[in-house]
């Protein structure tokens, strides 16, 4: 499913226009964007929940030449589905 499918069936689902669904779409993209940007996390019941994690420095190896090589730290997103979720997707 990409973006032009999820804002269809949104559309379809509660009985909006398509410009709305995805109005709708952007702002909740957004909204998630910017909360963790801050560094804050969201949870979001019966989905699961996004969180910003850090990632230390550390050495890693070229995969072409084998050479060793300094991974600067950095932050990354990560996300944990809820139980339910996990069930429905087993």
């Amino acid at each position: 499913m990409n973006k032009e499918d999820l804002v269809k069936l949104v559309s379809e689902k509660i009985g909006i226009t398509k410009k709305a669904a995805e109005q709708a779409q952007k702002a909740v993209i957004e909204g998630i964007s910017s909360t963790l940007e801050k560094g804050e996390s969201i949870s979001l019941v019966g989905f699961g929940s996004f969180k910003v994690v850090e990632r230390a420095a550390r050495e890693g190896r070229n995969p072409s030449t084998g050479e060793k090589m300094q991974i600067p730290a950095s932050k990354a997103v990560k996300f944990t589905p809820s139980k339910s979720l996990k069930e429905r997707v087993q």
